[in-house]
């Protein structure tokens, strides 16, 4: 009886933070989907899998999963290449399988090795393609042209961005500025005006939808030119028995298993899918105020698996992600039935509502990607890079801006190269490591940063900071350190601010420079803080 009990008490708990990640969920799927290549009821069924299967499976209280915006150019390269969705429904298979072996192998703290400069300029670059590409969307110029990766199909010459203006110029729909504008004045004001912040179960992206669809709807009632014609709109099919809804789904391709492209394919959404879930589910435990850590290599599996259940029934690959986690700690979640009643309420509407999704113009869906976008390239986040210092701004804007002229891979390829020239430039020491017997026993510990302490340093120190016990007294001394990494500086502000705090932890920092604006700002008074010697 007690756990029917908690169980009860977390549906009701959850249920209004639900709701709100439902209706942030909803356009963003058909949104992605467009964005993708691929049919907008990909991305829906990709957002119950992640909602219903990796919910479940999943031991993050706070992080949901669904389509993501990251994966848009790969996805959209790879259907591109491959000729066929059923074929790239296979490489999903693929990517489904490696994660599981990756959970199984425990490769859940591979994001510890990529440094937060290039995995952050990958995400702008997608931010900028995805601005890009949603342009034409947004003026009403919705051709088959737009789908690849690459921003200029024939290569960047002033010649192709001539012909893509010309393009877009030539095809303006009126009808369509009008719904991005209204739209986008819907998104920008539920962002900045604080009462319709508080409007948690109304959020912006939906209204814009609701507003767009009765927009053309007017136009259409009033025979008006500005009317967006069916071609512009969201076309999801309308099943009317349960059979018909079954004959929709798309199977796998699976001769694409002895294709070697096919392959290719899988290993890198396995690779960037995971990349990406890790880094949200650390932002997720962040998130949490009961600060929960999720086990990341169940979670690799748990992606897995819900990568092999979304590919088999005709759904793009799913992730854990950022606007939808985010969404969900702000509306008070504080288990994972939150994201399972998110996919719930996604397969009813999808089973029960197709029709009224048909009326959505894609220039709405384009305005949603647009802001999408911003975010994930916005100008604050170039400054951020840029005050940091070169080690830092170099290869963030080296990976936005191969990512966008070239694909990808490339792109976070020239990012990494980069950032490890930086590293191999100064002297690489192992950072300080204690074994966990040694820490036990260990009242007074002395943490003696090397000379150079790179992300490449971020596994030893967040092991060590992690095996501290209570009612210790440390110190980490800093004296002889000519650089630290932001990621790693970042992680011990958090040991000193909130594990130490937590577990009566008393903090000496020794030799940090005095224009780390955060250290100074955040002090607590069991954190000492010595400039001697300061970097």
């Amino acid at each position: 009886m007690k756990q029917n009990k908690n169980i009860f008490e977390g549906i009701k708990e959850n249920f209004p933070s639900g709701v709100v990640v439902f209706l942030v969920a909803l356009p963003l799927c058909l949104g992605i989907a467009l964005a993708s290549g691929a049919p907008p009821l990909s991305g829906v069924i990709a957002g119950i899998v992640g909602g219903i299967v990796i919910g479940s499976l999943s031991n993050s209280n706070i992080s949901v999963s669904g389509p993501a915006a990251g994966l848009a150019a790969i996805v959209l390269s790879a259907i591109t290449e491959l000729g066929a969705f059923e074929l790239f429904l296979c490489a999903g298979l693929i990517a489904g399988l490696l994660q599981l072996a990756m959970g199984f192998f425990r490769a859940g703290s591979i994001s510890n090795y990529f440094p937060n400069s290039v995995i952050e300029g990958m995400l702008a670059g997608i931010g900028v393609i995805i601005i890009l590409k949603q342009i034409p969307h947004a003026l009403g110029y919705d051709a088959g042209s737009f789908s690849s990766e690459r921003v200029f199909e024939n290569g960047f010459s002033l010649t192709n961005i001539s012909t893509y203006i010309g393009n877009v110029a030539s095809a303006l729909h009126p009808g369509a500025i009008i719904v991005t504008v209204i739209s986008l004045t819907i998104l920008l004001a539920w962002d900045n005006i604080p009462s319709l912040k508080k409007l948690k179960l109304l959020p912006g992206a939906l209204v814009a939808v609701i507003v767009g669809i009765l927009v053309n709807e007017f136009f259409k009632m009033t025979s008006s030119s500005l009317a967006i014609s069916p071609e512009h709109l969201v076309t999801l099919p309308v099943p009317t028995s349960a059979a018909e809804f079954a004959a929709l789904v798309t199977m796998p391709d699976f001769s694409g298993f002895t294709n070697p492209q096919v392959w290719i394919v899988g290993a890198t959404i396995a690779v960037v899918a995971s990349i990406e879930t890790l880094l949200c589910i650390e932002a997720a435990d962040r998130l949490d105020k009961q600060r929960r850590i999720t086990d990341t290599n169940l979670e690799l599996r748990a992606q897995g698996i819900g990568n092999l259940i979304s590919s088999l029934i005709g759904g793009l690959p799913v992730t854990s992600v950022v606007v939808r986690t985010s969404a969900n700690a702000n509306a008070g979640a504080t288990s994972k039935v939150s994201a399972i009643i998110h996919g719930v309420l996604l397969l009813v509407c999808v089973l029960s509502i197709p029709f009224l999704l048909n009326l959505i113009p894609l220039a709405t869906l384009a305005a949603v990607l647009l802001l999408v976008g911003y975010k994930l390239a916005s100008p604050q986040k170039i400054k951020h890079f840029m005050a940091k210092g070169k080690f830092q701004y170099l290869p963030f804007l080296a990976t936005i801006l191969a990512v966008v002229f070239t694909d990808l891979l490339t792109g976070v390829a020239i990012g990494m190269a980069i950032a490890i020239f930086f590293v191999l430039q100064g002297n690489m020491k192992r950072a300080y490591y204690f074994s966990r017997e040694e820490l036990e026993e260990a009242d007074e510990i002395t943490l003696k940063l090397a000379e150079e302490v790179s992300f490449l340093n971020k596994a030893a120190i967040k092991k060590t900071l992690k095996n501290i016990q209570p009612f210790s007294r440390v110190t980490i001394d800093a004296k002889s350190t000519s650089y630290i990494t932001s990621d790693v500086l970042e992680m011990i502000q958090e040991f000193a601010n909130i594990r130490a705090k937590e577990d009566n932890i008393e903090v000496q920092l020794i030799g940090f420079r005095t224009n780390y604006n955060d250290y100074a700002s955040n002090q607590h008074s069991h954190i000492t803080i010595d400039h001697r010697r300061a970097m």
